[in-house]
């Protein structure tokens, strides 16, 4: 028997459907998007600040919030107590990203007509992911299409690894996750970009994406730069960077004089530790190496940003 779901996580609900099991979702979050499908169930949480904000705005609304020791996102529990539950799925890895463990904790606590488990997820590493669609399998009891499924990502990633095998050239890559102020991507990111061929800067593999200042990038003179803002999708990247082209001595990068600057999908892919990640993967190895790599997500996971 499987249970019914609320995921509060845009990740943790592709895992869930993935698994094959979008028919127990009883609920998500405003940020749930993929498979469109799932657009259709209840949402049980909503944003405390605009959605119209810039990267800058952002940032400084969410500092006020969290300055105030407020939360981020409201846990709608009235709608979650009416879809009454058996699991609910969150994340402990970012109060900024989505709704935290906290949030639902001191929603739900004593509220509910029976006992929801909660899963928390907090990756940090690649590993980490696998691990976690591992782990809501087996509370799902759907440990076999669990086993599945890894195995069909593991296989995806084996396929780029194989064929950069033998290759030398590991250009360096910087991967701006926040534009204003800037910050770079930690995480999981350094060890996609390294399977992809590449050598991410500026950033540890398993820790926090770091803020940075601009002379940082400048001095490491990165190959090639990727543009993949947290939550945000290609066409409002766009909109916002001009702060970066006015930075002092961007036209003179390497990355820049070649050609080489590219806006990625940080909403649907790099920033969600779910399946797609192994997307996400193949779409750096597409940027990294692309007389070795064409898996189609031109256009529409990514695209080359032409000064």
């Amino acid at each position: 028997m499987y249970p019914k779901i609320v995921s509060l996580l845009p990740a943790a609900t592709e895992i869930v459907c993935a698994l094959g099991l979008e028919k127990n979702l009883a609920g998500r979050s405003h940020e749930c998007d993929f498979p469109t499908s799932v657009k259709q169930l209840p949402v049980c949480s909503e944003a405390n600040f605009p959605d119209n904000l810039s990267s800058a705005e952002i940032d400084i609304k969410v500092k006020e919030i969290l300055a105030d020791a407020l939360s981020v996102y409201t846990v709608k529990r009235e709608v979650i107590k009416r879809l009454s539950p058996d699991i609910v799925i969150t994340q402990a890895q970012c109060e900024v990203c989505a709704v935290s463990l906290k949030d639902v904790e001191q929603a739900l606590e004593n509220y509910l007509d029976k006992n929801a488990q909660i899963i928390s997820l907090q990756p940090n590493k690649l590993d980490d992911i696998f691990e976690d669609i591992k782990n809501i399998a087996a509370a799902l009891n759907a440990s076999e299409a669990g086993d599945m499924l890894l195995e069909e990502l593991h296989e995806r990633v084996d396929i780029v690894r194989h064929k950069l095998k033998f290759t030398e050239n590991k250009p360096t890559v910087a991967c701006i996750e926040w534009l204003e102020p800037l910050m770079v991507s930690g995480n999981w990111i350094p060890e996609m970009v390294a399977i992809a061929g590449g050598s991410a800067i500026l950033a540890d593999p398993g820790k926090h994406s770091p803020y940075v200042d601009w002379e940082q990038i400048s001095l490491a003179d990165p190959d090639i730069i990727i543009v993949m803002p947290c939550g945000f999708p290609i066409e409002r990247t766009l909109k916002e960077m001009g702060g970066l082209l006015q930075q002092p001595g961007f036209s003179d990068l390497k990355a820049v004089k070649n050609n080489s600057v590219y806006i990625a999908d940080g909403n649907q892919y790099f920033n969600r530790p779910g399946p797609r990640i192994v997307d996400s993967i193949e779409i750096l190895a597409e940027i990294i190496h692309p007389k070795q790599f064409i898996f189609g997500y031109e256009g529409e996971g990514w695209m080359r940003f032409g000064l």
